[in-house]
């Protein structure tokens, strides 16, 4: 039997981190439903509501979990307290949000502070004024023994902190580098290259592949799986990538073939034409054109770079376009990653 019914965890998580997930699995293993609330004002970098959603409903799917910001209350005619503000301040906040939002009373706060006595305090007796129970403190490494880890450090290079961040969590800051180009200006060749100069791993076009699997016999209703596909390779690779992610081809290049091919795309695909990278590299059809026999022919691969030009620019999306021989854009795009992110 758990030790108790509902308990609750209180955290920015910005990243979520092997630390605040010992605590989690704690809490998690001594209640029958655990309340994970998490805030932050200001937020940080790369930690979005949306984001921290997503790690913790992807780790903690069982968890009563609720990630607020300003945009989210505003409803409610409140506002975040800031993280500088006094404990009263927030504990009082906590307890409305348990209150008004979740609608939920709780039987203990674990947290790894020593300001958890006086939280847990707190809430007995907010809770006790409409006869709820009173709230236990469960303090948990308090001396960041068990997993030496903080979030200040990790914000500070989470590329050399990686291992104290879940695969899930860090895939979300590797950087996704698109790479794009007609044909025969170097695209797969290129990706592969780059990903073993970084030491990270590349997605494979899957549209070729598939092509190659149906012998060239391409159908309009191959287009939209060829892009979730794509996607899905994308995702799967992210947390095992280090720093970059090479994306050989996205789905820009699938709804290309789409309209090419066929004349339309379908409404999915268009929205997922739409999705951002970190990196756009656009490859020059400068390069000596090889026909390797399932391709078009050289008319074709320069009117498929006055598309990119042009759906790059009505989208707004910057890029970065390799020119020269084979090793010179390979030097030039490890030249452009090498730089400070902007």
């Amino acid at each position: 039997m758990k030790r108790f019914g509902t308990a609750l965890v209180v955290g920015k998580f910005c990243p979520l981190h092997r630390g605040h997930q010992y605590l989690l699995d704690r809490a998690q293993a001594a209640c029958e439903q655990l309340v994970i609330v998490s805030y932050t004002r200001p937020e940080f970098p790369g930690c979005e509501p949306e984001r921290r959603e997503r790690w913790l409903a992807a780790l903690y799917p069982r968890a009563t979990r609720l990630v607020v910001d300003d945009a989210r209350l505003a409803a409610y005619g409140v506002a975040l307290p800031p993280n500088e503000a006094s404990d009263e301040e927030h504990r009082a906040f906590v307890a409305w949000l348990l209150r008004e939002v979740l609608h939920v009373d709780v039987e203990a706060v674990f947290t790894s502070e020593a300001y958890g006595d006086g939280f847990a305090a707190s809430l007995s007796r907010a809770q006790g004024e409409r006869g709820g129970p009173a709230v236990m403190h469960v303090c948990v490494d308090a001396a960041r023994s068990a997993i030496p880890v903080s979030g200040t450090a990790v914000r500070a290079d989470v590329h050399r902190a990686r291992a104290s961040l879940d695969p899930l969590v860090y895939g979300d800051f590797v950087r996704r580098v698109a790479i794009l180009g007609g044909e025969s200006t170097g695209k797969s060749t290129l990706a592969a290259q780059l990903a073993n100069a970084l030491g990270t791993v590349h997605a494979a076009e899957y549209g070729r592949e598939l092509w190659e699997h149906k012998q060239g016999r391409l159908v309009a209703d191959d287009m939209l799986p060829i892009a979730r596909t794509q996607v899905a390779r994308e995702e799967q690779l992210a947390p095992t990538a280090q720093r970059f992610l090479l994306c050989d081809t996205t789905p820009l290049t699938t709804l290309l073939y789409a309209q090419a091919m066929f004349g339309h795309a379908c409404p999915e695909l268009e929205a997922l034409a739409q999705r951002p990278y970190d990196e756009v590299l656009l490859c020059a059809p400068d390069v000596p054109f090889i026909q390797d026999g399932t391709r078009r022919d050289e008319a074709f691969r320069a009117w498929q770079h006055q598309w990119y030009l042009r759906e790059l620019a009505a989208r707004g999306v910057r890029y970065r376009l390799l020119t020269g021989g084979w090793q010179a854009r390979t030097a030039m795009a490890l030249g452009l990653l090498s730089a400070p992110a902007i």
